[in-house]
């Protein structure tokens, strides 16, 4: 009907579309329809070719509430064949086809045969206050005296041929065998500099006290030792620690470490709050998506990404805000004691982050590099 009267009001075809959104074909089959035949064809299409939907609404419903139902004993997932098996036990249908099945399932952008892992935080008053902790930290103009750097450790796999490589070439990929050799492990300390294109990768055969204690003392010796005091954001493993240090060095080195650091924990399940972590996922793809099979190896691998990465001026750049955390983290934030009524002394209200919180945040880091890896 708004076609028709646009048309009859001398509105061109271009403004009915943008107006009505539609397309002009169906603009064009209305006016002529209305022409041809009658303003009842007009307003009602004609039957659509090809056989009805064999699954009604009805149907449908019960198809999701199925799809998100536990899968039967036995299964660890829902398959098509398991759905429309279980269908038929409550539709009065002869039988349901797989590509049925699909279909429907697509409708409602379900596939339960896919699973996702992820890190579900529970919000609480200190994770909200160490977050802002370090959205603060992040948002505080670059002092040379006090610089903010980020820790983070990475284990890795050692893993060796068994047969040689075959190397590629022109309609021919690398191939390598399935079978392996294990030669170990190591592990990665990558701290990086939030303000400016720095990071240093260090090789250890473990991850203990000791060798955290060590890279602290690196940190403000080597690699700062003109600084006031270095902040050092970390997650909270057991052995990131003032302690770890007085395990290792004597009481007077410890504490003389330790009065030039200033340690800010991310909450719980939040290691996107960290930057080490993201240059460790920046690192993976093109330095160590590969079998690397001794250490020397992998420290001259590291190093050299190292190297080229620091003198290319890539860093990472923050996108997050405080005000951006509180408007869109509004609902997730804990109910104050002062404005809860009727629960008991030392209530305190959880709220548990949603998926798309995440999303958020993984999209608003921008990793800015002036060439690529």
């Amino acid at each position: 009907m708004q076609i028709l009267l646009a048309a009859d009001a001398g509105v061109s075809d271009k403004a009915i579309e943008a107006s009505v959104q539609t397309s002009g074909s169906t603009i064009y089959r209305t006016k002529k329809r209305f022409v041809e035949i009658s303003l009842e064809a007009a307003l009602s299409e004609e039957p659509r070719p090809g056989a009805a939907r064999k699954l009604s609404g009805k149907d449908e419903v019960q198809l999701v509430a199925l799809a998100c139902s536990d899968p039967p004993e036995g299964c660890t997932r829902w398959t098509l064949t398991l759905l429309a098996n279980a269908l038929l036990e409550v539709v009065e249908h002869e039988s349901i086809s797989r590509e049925t099945i699909r279909r429907r399932l697509d409708d409602n952008d379900l596939k339960p045969w896919q699973k996702k892992m992820w890190c579900i935080a529970k919000i609480d008053g200190e994770y909200i206050a160490r977050m802002e902790d370090l959205l603060d930290l992040y948002a505080e103009p670059h002092d040379p005296k006090r610089p903010v750097v980020c820790f983070d450790e990475s284990p890795i796999q050692l893993i060796g041929e068994v047969r040689v490589p075959i190397v590629q070439k022109p309609g021919k990929r690398y191939r390598y065998d399935s079978e392996y050799k294990r030669n170990g492990t190591a592990n990665l300390f990558v701290t990086v500099d939030a303000n400016r294109s720095w990071r240093k990768v260090k090789v250890t055969d473990r991850r203990a006290n000791e060798d955290f204690a060590v890279c602290m003392r690196d940190l403000v010796d080597g690699d700062y030792p003109d600084t006031h005091r270095v902040r050092v954001v970390m997650d909270n493993l057991s052995t990131h620690t003032a302690s770890a240090l007085y395990q290792t060095f004597p009481a007077a080195e410890a504490r003389r470490i330790l009065r030039r650091l200033e340690f800010h924990y991310t909450p719980r399940h939040a290691s996107w709050l960290n930057m080490a972590e993201i240059e460790i996922g920046v690192m993976r793809r093109p330095c160590l998506d590969r079998r690397i099979d001794n250490r020397n190896l992998l420290e001259s691998e590291v190093q050299a990404w190292e190297r080229r990465r620091t003198n290319s001026g890539a860093q990472i750049r923050w996108m997050v805000s405080i005000d951006q955390a509180r408007e869109k983290m509004a609902k997730s934030y804990p109910t104050p004691r002062s404005t809860t009524q009727n629960l008991g002394d030392g209530y305190t209200s959880p709220s548990y982050i949603s998926l798309w919180w995440f999303e958020y945040f993984k999209y608003s880091l921008y990793i800015s590099t002036k060439r690529s890896f």
